[in-house]
């Protein structure tokens, strides 16, 4: 099953890096100005959108929720960038650059997406698509939260964990949105 879960998720992760590559081409690095709880608000307001389309309302934007799913993806990536690059306060980085340390990101949200599968056994097939919703949803407030205590966990994840699993979340509901699989 792994193995069709990387052929799956690679399909989709081409479509997360062509849509990057394609911004970065149109926006350059702009998004470098970005501070740390500016990012997790673009990636709330994907999420949220995506919440409301589940919930019924129909929207007047014509993108669907694989565009949003996609576009959180991206955000994440872009926040991994960001935490790396605190210290730098260069906001033109060259193309080449950013696409290795997107790569970098990409591949190691690939390597945990397979060791937590190897460990609950791809469980995520059984969820429902609203549940991956709900859980970068709750990633989102933990984020926040430990935002708001200065970067500190007691016992959690910080902030890098919880983006890892919400780009995961975000590929589990492409892949079963282009299966066809979603249980409402």
């Amino acid at each position: 099953m792994t193995d069709k879960t990387n052929i799956q998720y690679n399909k989709q992760s081409q479509k997360a890096r062509t849509l990057f590559i394609n911004k970065n081409k149109d926006y350059g690095t702009s998004w470098r100005i970005l501070r740390l709880p500016s990012l997790i608000d673009q990636i709330y307001i994907k999420t949220d959108r995506i919440r409301h389309m589940e919930e019924g309302k129909i929207p007047k934007i014509k993108e669907d929720a694989s565009s949003e799913y996609i576009g959180i993806i991206n955000y994440c990536i872009i926040t991994l960038i960001q935490i790396e690059l605190a210290e730098s306060s260069q906001e033109n980085l060259a193309f080449e650059e950013v696409l290795q340390k997107y790569d970098y990101y990409l591949k190691e949200a690939q390597s945990l997406m397979n060791k937590k599968n190897h460990d609950y056994g791809e469980a995520w097939r059984n969820m429902y698509i609203s549940s991956y919703t709900d859980l970068i949803l709750t990633k989102i407030l933990r984020i926040k939260q430990i935002i708001e205590n200065e970067g500190k966990t007691n016992v959690s994840e910080g902030i890098e964990g919880n983006l890892y699993d919400m780009i995961n979340y975000s590929f589990f509901a492409l892949i079963k949105l282009t299966e066809g699989n979603e249980k409402q």
